[in-house]
């Protein structure tokens, strides 16, 4: 249980966000199917990114931890070993999802677990298209449901248009053909995040990307290379919020990742009216980052929907709280896909701000929030989900009264210094 404070002036200072959960995951998981030794700096040393890298151990990968770099020694997918356990995700549904598809194409057997939530999160999404190229998976609800198991054989390419828009389900099927034989192509109906493309290319996979399509054969052995990982967006997004709803405020985030399939945190934030720069930008390794300055502006509802969901949908509860603090009324639709989350995040949000004196309702792939509400004190659950846990933080600074969340925990999953940081800033 921890008990948070409003705060009494505008927040000031600078943050370096911690690395990017996505593209610290296939960081690790690349360097090591890859031959040679690869170098990832500003890796995020959360929860979920060091079950990835806790898998690749297991399976007999040589990884040095030194801070906030990583060194793999990689020898190639035809070195991994049969792991002696089984396999731990927590509560990270990028390393099962993704894993699956590395998994299902080595010549040999695991079995994966997680935590409560990740048990209850479905897996079929990507079962289904696995299976589809010959992945031999088996579990709970037909390997609907972890616990799972896995016999790696032999898999064919296939071309899979994409029914659900999921990064996810994308790159593990991208990540399944690098064993395939022949050509695996994946077809979406928007583009989604795209740091599994971009990192293959680095690793000198053989793989095109043609508008909503991309199309990977595994006659190419990846080669090592040096990552250095942005700053991750998601987390910089409660810190952006923070600013905008806290009057007085200045704050600047250092080498945030500014990849266009993420950026729509900054594209709805800036149609609200939100008062954002951006600086110092550079590209490395075919990632864009750079420094977002933002400020404490008056803001209006916007309606997000359609093609900007992917490129937001982590941030969606904390703009949901940004919402409540906006003249008029926001609209968030297409958003189905937060109820397979860590929890379902439109219930999840609806009741964390409704606690605090919001009026939000919840819709079938969305939510409706009517501003500009006060918010008050209370007691709030952070339903073991970190970006809720975090947007009730956030909401704390403007509450009337103190606001008690009942578990903070779940933050170290992707934001191990948050607290540390939003001191910094007061």
């Amino acid at each position: 249980m921890r008990t948070l404070h409003p705060v009494s002036k505008g927040l000031a200072g600078n943050i370096d966000v911690p690395g990017d959960k996505s593209i610290s995951h296939r960081a690790v998981m690349l360097a090591s199917l890859a031959n040679g030794t690869s170098r990832i700096d500003n890796f995020l040393d959360g929860e979920d990114c060091m079950a990835t890298l806790q898998a690749f151990r297991h399976m007999g990968v040589s990884i040095e931890k030194k801070g906030k770099q990583v060194i793999i020694e990689g020898k190639g997918a035809s070195h991994l070993q049969e792991p002696s356990v089984p396999l731990d995700f927590g509560n990270s549904g990028t390393t099962t999802r993704l894993m699956l598809g590395i998994l299902s194409g080595l010549p040999f057997f695991t079995t994966i677990f997680g935590d409560q939530s990740l048990s209850s999160r479905p897996m079929d999404r990507v079962v289904k298209p696995l299976r589809k190229m010959g992945a031999s998976i088996d579990g709970r609800g037909n390997g609907n449901y972890l616990p799972l198991s896995i016999r790696g054989k032999a898999l064919k390419g296939i071309e899979y248009k994409m029914p659900v828009k999921s990064a996810q389900v994308k790159s593990a099927l991208l990540l399944a053909g690098l064993f395939a034989d022949g050509e695996t192509t994946v077809k979406e109906m928007v583009k989604s995040r795209d740091h599994t493309e971009k990192m293959l290319k680095a690793f000198g996979a053989d793989i095109k990307t043609e508008g909503l399509a991309a199309t990977i054969t595994s006659k190419t052995q990846l080669k090592a290379t040096d990552i250095f990982v942005p700053g991750d967006i998601s987390s910089a997004a409660f810190f952006l919020a923070a600013a905008v709803i806290v009057p007085d405020s200045e704050i600047t985030l250092r080498k945030v990742g500014l990849n266009e399939t993420r950026t729509g945190i900054l594209d709805a934030l800036k149609q609200m009216g939100a008062d954002i720069e951006i600086h110092h930008e550079e590209e490395i390794g075919g990632e864009r980052l750079g420094d977002i300055t933002v400020r404490y502006s008056p803001l209006n509802g916007i309606t997000i929907e359609g093609e900007i969901i992917p490129r937001l949908i982590d941030e969606i509860p904390v703009l949901a709280l940004v919402a409540t603090q906006a003249e008029g009324k926001t609209v968030i639709r297409n958003a189905e896909e937060l109820k397979i989350k860590e929890t379902d995040r439109i219930l999840a949000v609806t009741d964390v701000l409704s606690t605090l004196g919001a009026k939000i309702e919840p819709t079938e792939d969305g939510m409706i929030i009517y501003g500009k509400t006060p918010l008050y004190g209370g007691k709030i659950k952070s339903y073991h989900d970190h970006r809720i846990a975090m947007m009730g933080v956030i909401a704390s600074l403007i509450a009337k009264d103190t606001v008690v969340l009942d578990d903070a925990s779940s933050i170290n999953i992707s934001y191990p210094e948050f607290f540390q940081h939003l001191q910094h800033i007061q």
